[in-house]
């Protein structure tokens, strides 16, 4: 029976050892923290149930439109009424009960679970530390799915510990009156839509020319004038020189000069990797902030060592880890599996929301594709139109020789579920006509991603 080791208990290593465990080995997962990693204990799963508290709130106010004077002003002091303890309470039961889920089929499984720290010895073995000592190891194979943590660069970097990032937010006392969030990538983005719904007062600061770089210009625009809309005051192009402690809070100097007083700063600049802990010098392994030099299709690193999740660089994305993280296993059991960035979809749980899979135009047209854009706005769907929905559109990238799908966005009400009809599309390799011929509910959102395609 194969000997597997996992390093690391979240998105990418959890699944991997459950994968690998299936696949006849006998495995042992070594975490450090807790089980779920970053995702399940300050990223993917508390970020939602904020922001899922926060459009609720959203909601009460909006439906108080279709009531009269009374029904208006008891949606004004709920919203008034807003306990963030609860909200709190809510999410950490949340937490614990994936926590407790993941140990359960971790233990059916029967995959050892060790809390402690690891390092590699040489190619078949390695050290783990804790309280109760230190034990050595020995395996046929190796994952390594430690993820990353949040980048501190200057002039932050000297108030860490004093500032707030996804490691810390989630255990926040009171919410500040004002914040000023560096960073304008999906972290950034949601937690200042999760912070502006409950009162506070939010700057964004982005070095870049728009929120979330890595995204479509056109989406993008439409989150960025909801925001503005709802107050949220947003710098592009700028970076902060330099921070300075004021009675108050922060001082924060711009690069145009601007000055900007807050009471707190949310550090939401990126991820960075440290593995110097793991001695992979012992394995011939080089590595860098950003990762190690796997394999993207088939995650190997070394003969008997593979690597999933954040550490690979690929994609800092839970459901990315994952794929990456059973591919791994498959592979290091003999198998043949393939992982695929590209047919990964993107999320961002905003109001309006955003979801992306595949190429987006720029990409396309970067790599010397001709290409067709398809477009439906959420102002001619049906059901958008009869719920007051209206805001965002989806739209499709096709190949204009082939009609070959590339991509496609959504914008909007439903776009993280929405996203996945096109995730699927794309996994079956299929054309605008092929997909067109698919007979969707009327009166839905989805109807728009076909409605698309006629245009």
């Amino acid at each position: 029976m194969k000997q597997i080791v996992v390093i690391g208990g979240g998105p990418a290593g959890y699944p991997a050892a459950l994968k690998a465990a299936a696949l006849g080995a006998q495995v042992t997962l070594i975490e450090k923290k807790h089980l779920g990693g970053v995702c399940l204990n300050c990223g993917c799963i508390p970020s939602k149930s904020f922001l899922d508290a926060a459009h609720r709130f959203q909601t009460v106010l909006s439906s108080a439109e279709l009531g009269g004077e009374e029904a208006q002003q008891i949606a004004q002091n709920l919203f008034a009424a807003r306990d963030f303890n609860k909200v709190k309470a809510r999410q950490q039961a949340a937490t614990q009960k994936l926590q407790q889920g993941i140990s359960l089929l971790l233990k059916k499984a029967h995959v050892t679970v060790i809390n402690g720290e690891a390092s590699f010895v040489d190619n078949h073995t390695l050290s783990v530390r804790n309280d109760g000592g230190e034990q050595k190891l020995t395996f046929d194979g190796a994952i390594l799915a430690t993820g990353s943590e949040a980048f501190y660069p200057s002039p932050f970097d000297r108030w860490k510990g004093q500032i707030y990032d996804n490691a810390n937010f989630f255990n926040i006392e009171k919410l500040p009156g004002s914040i000023a969030v560096i960073g304008g990538g999906v972290i950034g983005c949601e937690m200042a839509d999760f912070l502006q719904a409950f009162g506070v007062e939010v700057n964004i600061v982005e070095m870049q020319p728009q929120l979330l770089p890595q995204e479509d210009e056109n989406a993008v625009r439409v989150l960025t004038q909801a925001f503005i809309k709802r107050g949220i005051k947003i710098r592009t192009g700028v970076s902060a020189a330099d921070v300075r402690k004021t009675e108050n809070g922060f001082e924060i100097t711009l690069s145009d000069g601007q000055i900007l007083q807050t009471q707190a700063i949310l550090a939401a600049i990126g991820r960075t990797i440290d593995l110097t802990a793991l001695h992979l010098e012992h394995i011939g392994v080089a590595w860098t902030r950003k990762g190690v030099p796997v394999n993207p299709r088939t995650m190997q690193l070394t003969d008997n060592v593979y690597a999933a999740g954040d550490v690979t660089g690929l994609l800092q994305l839970a459901h990315a880890a994952t794929r990456q993280g059973e591919v791994a296993a498959i592979n290091l059991c003999g198998g043949a599996a393939e992982y695929h960035n590209e047919r990964v979809p993107r999320a961002i749980y905003t109001s309006p929301e955003i979801a992306s899979v595949g190429l987006s135009r720029a990409q396309a047209q970067s790599r010397g594709m001709e290409i067709k854009a398809h477009k439906s706005f959420f102002l001619a769907n049906g059901r958008a139109v009869a719920q007051g929905q209206t805001e965002g559109y989806a739209e499709w990238i096709s190949d204009i020789h082939t009609n070959q799908l590339l991509g496609a966005s959504v914008v909007g009400a439903h776009a993280t579920e929405l996203i996945h009809v096109a995730a699927v599309a794309l996994e079956a390799h299929l054309t605008t006509e092929q997909l067109r011929q698919v007979v969707f509910a009327h009166p839905t959102f989805a109807e728009s991603l076909t409605e698309a395609l006629a245009r």
